[in-house]
């Protein structure tokens, strides 16, 4: 450590450093003579005197260093000189603590976290065996469930209608009101056709919970696609055609790449439709490879928290408000660690490994899929760019107060975190959209807090407990019981 080196390592490193300092010196200067005897062409007795005399010169200067060191240590590290020179806080002090680095003690708690969780994972397996049983993901009608394959690879047919729609618009054979109606048509056929397949079709629960992501994306990808449309088509009757090309370059031009550009688009790991994107040059085979690895490590680690710790618990557990309430709590809390890991792992999964995996194979330039999200100081902090683009900002647009169109915003999420997850378990009691919506309020009292206290880590705390302690685990032991007695009453009938 720093403090505690000794005035002899102080010596040798200064003396060490000017010595290297002295031998480039002198190589640079044995190398100059070397060039200059090249082109002379004569092998001259003095110039090697030289030479020699400078390096003998140089050795003294490095003694003399050396011992000026020495006398440092003679005159300045002596027991009468004070040790203490100055008002300094010590590295923990509340004043302190944030203008240190913590380096050390980030690794001691992986450190201690692996332990731990390693401990718990042989005790869990010695206890109780291997309880891995892959039914309630993949069951024997999963590979009879054609129906959701089919109709996932019927969906490309919906951007396809809507590129149509765009391109008799742009000709100007639609009038605006019926262009923004076959596009509602259309966006909502996309997620209302999985819908309906789902329910009609007895699948396994990720097949369902798979096709209802897909149709999501797709819904989500049109309507900014219709929208950023119908925002160029007003900006270039507005102003005149050069400026409009400064602006939107897609409208200088629009049909020499445009259904080129909706194909990349529908594939682009992102939701936010425009002309072009950043570019890479290369795609990195080795790093798409390394990235795959961690894909399936992750997700099989993903899955082994699923069917051993999770399962479990939720098996022997009660309906939350059916049951004891100090029960439910315990239960709730038990699930939230093993939950939080899991969520972790999917975040890390999709939202880096998959998409950043994506974007190289595409050469998608821009790769900031999330933002510092876990320093959030209050829930509608992580807000995605297709929400900020296509809901926010338009209903501020429109004279809508700010406070209306974060309640928007948070209702179309809502909407869609129900369908996700309701559709593919078949039950509709709105446990997911309550969740969502309750974070409304939530907000509000965050920041009472933080103008209280005066403090962003009081947000962040409350951001965690909701998000990931209590509101999570409260939603999967809700729609694991409801989903068990939809199936119960299904085969007692």
């Amino acid at each position: 450590m720093a403090a505690l080196e000794s005035p002899e390592n102080h010596i040798k490193a200064t003396a060490t450093s000017t010595a290297t300092t002295s031998s480039s010196s002198t190589t640079s200067d044995l190398n100059f003579s070397v060039r200059r005897r090249s082109t002379t062409v004569t092998d001259s007795p003095s110039t090697e005197m030289m030479e020699s005399e400078d390096l003998k010169s140089n050795g003294k200067e490095c003694d003399k260093v050396t011992n000026e060191n020495r006398s440092d240590i003679k005159f300045n590290y002596r027991p009468s000189m004070p040790a203490h020179r100055g008002v300094r806080e010590s590295p923990l002090s509340s004043d302190a603590i944030f203008k240190q680095s913590h380096a050390g003690l980030f690794n001691l708690c992986i450190v201690v976290l692996v332990a731990i969780n390693s401990r718990l994972i042989i005790e869990n397996i010695i206890k109780y065996g291997w309880l891995i049983n892959g039914g309630f993901w993949f069951s024997s009608k999963s590979l009879r469930d054609w129906p959701l394959f089919m109709c996932c690879l019927s969906l490309p047919a919906f951007p396809f209608a809507a590129y149509l729609v765009e391109k008799l618009a742009y000709q100007n054979y639609l009038p605006k009101l019926v262009v923004v109606f076959l596009h509602t048509i259309i966006t909502t056929g996309s997620l209302l056709y999985p819908v309906s397949v789902i329910l009609r079709c007895d699948s396994a629960f990720l097949s369902g919970v798979t096709l209802m992501l897909i149709s999501c994306i797709v819904w989500l990808k049109l309507v900014s696609y219709a929208h950023t449309n119908s925002d160029m088509r007003a900006i270039a009757k507005s102003i005149d055609r050069e400026d409009v090309q400064s602006i939107s370059p897609c409208v200088g031009n629009p049909y020499d790449t445009y259904f080129k550009s909706l194909v990349y688009f529908m594939v682009a790991p992102t939701l936010c439709y425009q002309s072009s994107y950043p570019r890479t040059e290369s795609v990195r085979k080795g790093w798409v490879v390394q990235q795959f690895v961690k894909l399936i490590i992750f997700t099989g680690f993903m899955g082994f928290i699923i069917e051993q710790y999770i399962n479990p618990i939720v098996k022997n557990s009660q309906h939350p408000f059916k049951g004891n309430l100090l029960y439910a709590i315990e239960r709730v809390l038990k699930l939230s660690v093993p939950n939080l890991y899991v969520w972790l792992c999917m975040f890390y999964c999709f939202f880096h490994l998959w998409l950043n995996i994506l974007a190289e194979l595409l050469r998608f330039g821009d790769r900031e899929f999330y933002k510092d999200w876990w320093n959030a100081r209050t829930v509608e902090e992580p807000v995605h760019k297709w929400m900020v683009r296509h809901i926010y900002f338009p209903c501020l647009r429109n004279k809508i107060p700010k406070g209306v169109a974060i309640l928007i915003a948070f209702l179309v999420s809502a909407v869609f975190h129900e369908l996700c997850i309701a559709v593919p378990c078949r039950v509709f009691k709105l446990w997911a959209f309550i969740g969502i919506m309750l974070q409304v309020p939530l907000v509000v009292i965050t920041k009472f807090l933080q103008n209280k206290f005066r403090s962003s880590m009081v947000g962040n705390m409350i951001f965690w407990l909701f998000f990931s302690i209590l509101g999570q685990p409260m939603c999967v032991l809700l729609y694991y019981h409801d989903l068990m007695n939809r199936k119960g009453k299904t085969e007692s009938g």
